[in-house]
């Protein structure tokens, strides 16, 4: 897990309360940090159960006196944690602008805006933007070491699946008009947007029902889709699942030291490691080999 160093708060230059909370926040290596970490993922889960309870028409009827506090002790709460969070960093701003940050403002932004949506016929729309408090639910990626494998498998692989989606998109524009063109209004292919939406489902192998082809070169479009839409559907998993692969070997490779057996050679062992992982020789340390 990476931690905010240099850039936002130099611990050998601070010191103080800052650099006791800096530690506590952003560090996960001593007690105080791991029970902070702890109640701050069992406060992101209760809060968004409360909010999926919340969402319960009956429980909302019989429960809001007591989930709408509880919500708004949640809200205070995450909202002292950002604040923290600026605090103790020497570049707040680019904390704020950071993917964390921008996720932390997101779990706690709803709240505030609709205490300023006024008038009764807004509450459908206040509720709408207390059950965007969900995003709380990414603050926990923040405490999954393994997040990082997968973001960067993903970001590694960002230009193939984009085209793929650039692909797909293009079938799918071309599927649509021709639908459009073959069955028309009068079947249920109102126009080329509504055609596009048939070929999305039909790729997808889903299959709504809510259109369906009438004619024979109709289904012969559809039947050519559906081949397609299997085709086409392992593509992304294929690529990201290599890409995954190779990121993992990567980090297994840099947790890895130089230091080979001085019996039978083998090298590649864990930094820490102490006996040969082949043979049960005694290691030589980092500073000696």
């Amino acid at each position: 897990m990476r931690v905010l160093t240099s850039p936002q708060l130099n611990p050998a230059t601070e010191t103080g309360w800052r650099r006791r909370w800096f530690d506590i926040i952003y560090r996960h290596d001593s007690r105080p940090s791991r029970n902070f970490d702890l109640l701050l993922v069992v406060a992101i889960l209760a809060s968004v159960a409360v909010v999926m309870l919340d969402s319960v028409q009956h429980l909302h009827a019989r429960w809001a006196h007591v989930l709408y506090p509880v919500e708004w002790i949640f809200t205070v709460v995450f909202t002292l944690e950002y604040v923290m969070r600026l605090v103790v960093v020497r570049r707040p701003l680019r904390y704020a602008v950071s993917v964390w940050g921008i996720i932390d403002l997101l779990s706690i932004l709803p709240a505030y805006l609709s205490l300023f949506i006024p008038g009764a016929q807004s509450l459908l729309v206040v509720r709408a933007l207390r059950i965007l408090r969900v995003f709380r639910i990414l603050k926990l990626t923040r405490y999954v070491e393994e997040s990082g494998v997968l973001m960067t498998a993903l970001w590694r692989s960002r230009r193939k699946i984009l085209l793929f989606l650039f692909t797909v998109i293009t079938i799918t524009i071309i599927a649509g008009a021709l639908m459009y063109l073959v069955e028309g209004p009068n079947h249920g292919f109102t126009s080329i947007p509504s055609a596009m939406y048939w070929a999305v489902v039909t790729m997808a192998t889903v299959g709504f029902g809510d259109i369906v082809p009438q004619t024979a070169a109709g289904r012969l479009v559809t039947s050519v889709l559906i081949l397609i839409g299997y085709s086409i559907i392992a593509v992304p998993t294929g690529v990201y699942s290599a890409e995954l692969a190779n990121t993992l070997r990567q980090t297994e490779a840099a947790q890895r030291d130089g230091r080979g057996c001085p019996r039978c050679g083998l090298e590649g062992h864990e930094t820490d490691a102490r006996y040969c992982r082949q043979c049960g020789e005694l290691m030589p340390t980092p500073f000696s080999c």
